[in-house]
């Protein structure tokens, strides 16, 4: 006996890859929708893949037919398409969502999205519970539609009861914006030292994709309307995740700290903010059961060697042009070559 159907929007991406995976092994039928209906290898046969492109009008509701008992949404990101789930509530049971930790504000009213202002960076509670204050619902900016979203779903109530879920820093294989390469592509070019600033010490809770796919499993099983954080079982430090990418690696780096902020290019990673950046998971714990599958550490050798793989013989904007749209280059070898001289 199966737990009903459920219906997974954005299937093909790297969180719908793993959810779709854990939706099936709990006893789901699942239908996997992307704009290409591509499938994963590792999905069994018995998925149902099915091409939908959300934008289009009716096509959600073409691929919906007669309902779902769960739709889990990997790529909602604003109040439209909140409203296009609740304009479809009679024909879903529940759902889950993935939003965004960028959702947060600290108490000055600094955001993920605010960095560029003259107060400096956000300065969260650490760990951050899920009732702490949130950025103004709006159109402006990722944070803002995020949390735009959430607004429009929880206020449907029974009518659609959501789970949303408030992802870290996300990680795993297929990713389009992998945090590691800034490590991994390093050792593979023999760079035998890297920068690291604000001490190496900065901490952005990552969360694997198979963390987060064990909370989708657990939501859809327990449908309520609840925000729920998603993150790894710990949050390393910018110079322990080196570290241990070295290890996977095996190779020794040179690690050389900046007391402070980047300069320019030069000790900035994907990591770094000068105030730690940390989720309170005892929500999810309490309320789902939930308890990580993995580590960060554990989760590291499959994560290199994708990386590895997609790289390889590649420029690293083709390849991961998830990286590649913040306009800032990564591996300015050059800028920290001048620097590292300059203090010699």
């Amino acid at each position: 006996m199966t737990k009903g159907n459920a219906f997974v929007l954005g299937a093909s991406g790297q969180v719908g890859r793993a959810a779709v995976r854990a939706l099936v092994a709990d006893g789901w039928e699942v239908t996997a929708a992307s704009r290409g209906g591509g499938r994963d290898g590792r999905w069994p046969d018995g998925v149902r893949s099915v091409a939908l492109d959300r934008t289009e009008e009716g096509a959600l509701a073409a691929g919906l037919s007669d309902g779902c008992d769960v739709l889990v949404d990997i790529v909602a990101y604003d109040r439209g398409h909140g409203r296009q789930l609740t304009g479809l509530a009679d024909r879903i049971g529940s759902a889950v969502v993935v939003s965004s930790g960028a959702v947060y504000e600290d108490e000055a009213g600094r955001g993920f999205d605010t960095q560029d202002r003259p107060d400096g960076f956000p300065a969260y509670p650490v760990p951050i519970p899920e009732g702490w204050r949130t950025v103004a619902p709006g159109d402006g900016t990722y944070g803002t539609r995020k949390i735009a979203l959430e607004r429009e779903l929880l206020a449907a109530g029974d009518a659609l009861p959501t789970t949303l879920l408030r992802a870290g820093a996300i990680h795993g294989p297929y990713s389009p914006g992998p945090r590691e390469l800034w490590f991994v592509k390093r050792a593979l070019d023999g760079r035998p030292v890297r920068l690291l600033s604000y001490g190496g010490a900065s901490r952005f809770h990552p969360v694997h994709v198979d963390n987060l796919a064990e909370l989708v499993r657990l939501a859809a099983a327990n449908p309520g309307s609840r925000v729920l954080n998603g993150g790894d079982p710990e949050a390393p430090t910018v110079a322990e995740i080196g570290a241990a990418i070295d290890a996977v690696l095996g190779v020794e780096s040179e690690t050389v700290l900046l007391e402070g902020a980047p300069e320019g290019t030069v000790g900035l990673t994907p990591w770094t903010a000068a105030h730690p950046i940390v989720y309170d998971m005892t929500a999810a714990e309490r309320e789902l059961g939930y308890r990580p599958v993995v580590s960060y550490a554990e989760s590291l050798p499959e994560t290199v060697a994708w990386l590895r793989e997609r790289a390889a013989g590649r420029e690293w904007r083709e390849a991961f042009p998830g990286l590649a749209k913040y306009g800032v280059d990564l591996f300015d070898y050059a800028a920290e070559d001048a620097w590292l001289a300059s203090r010699a």
